[in-house]
């Protein structure tokens, strides 16, 4: 019994050694995405935008779309009783857009849901290329995804914007670093 015990404990820390080596791989991963919103120009036919708890991700869609960036824009995991007024409150401030070049995909609720949903959206809508628009904090872990998901004739562009604070707080980018490491046993 003592032996059985042994080999219980002894197994019990070889895997929490194994998941906090894993946690902290995602979190080097998570930590070396930069904004690249501020950097870089991006031309496609698409872009998504992921939604989450930051209003800036949706901003950045629509100025893409404003600039004449893309010709599409998927705004991803809408709830769905929402209209754009209300999850774009500016939307009267960008005179000259035609909504028709905004869809609001409102069925999944994951990332990997975004991803999946989106596919078909471009695929309808023969998008070649697709800018991906979410936080710095999100971006490895969405772009793991949708590089899985997609096929390699779709190029996929990452533009990342800062989630509130240049510097993300610890239980945001632990939370994050634990999705990535779920999401990496079985999605990338």
């Amino acid at each position: 019994m003592l032996i059985a015990k042994k080999y219980f404990f002894s197994f019990i820390g070889i895997l929490l050694a194994a998941l906090l080596w894993g946690l902290f791989k995602e979190l080097k991963h998570i930590q070396v995405e930069y904004p690249t919103a501020w950097k870089k120009e991006h031309k496609a036919d698409c872009a998504v935008v992921l939604t989450g708890q930051s209003y800036h991700r949706i901003q950045e869609g629509i100025s893409l779309l404003y600039k004449g960036s893309i010709k599409k824009l998927i705004i991803s995991g809408v709830n769905p009783n929402s209209k754009l007024k209300e999850i774009f409150p500016l939307w009267d401030f960008y005179g000259g857009l035609n909504r028709d070049q905004i869809i609001l995909e409102k069925r999944s609720t994951t990332t990997y849901g975004n991803a999946l949903q989106t596919l078909q959206l471009t695929e309808a809508l023969k998008c070649r290329d697709l800018v991906l628009v979410t936080s710095t904090t999100h971006m490895y872990r969405a772009k793991k995804i949708f590089e899985k998901i997609f096929p390699d004739n779709i190029s996929i562009y990452s533009r990342s914007v800062i989630p509130g604070s240049y510097e993300p707080p610890l239980y945001l980018l632990l939370v994050e670093a634990t999705k990535s490491l779920f999401y990496s046993l079985w999605a990338y």
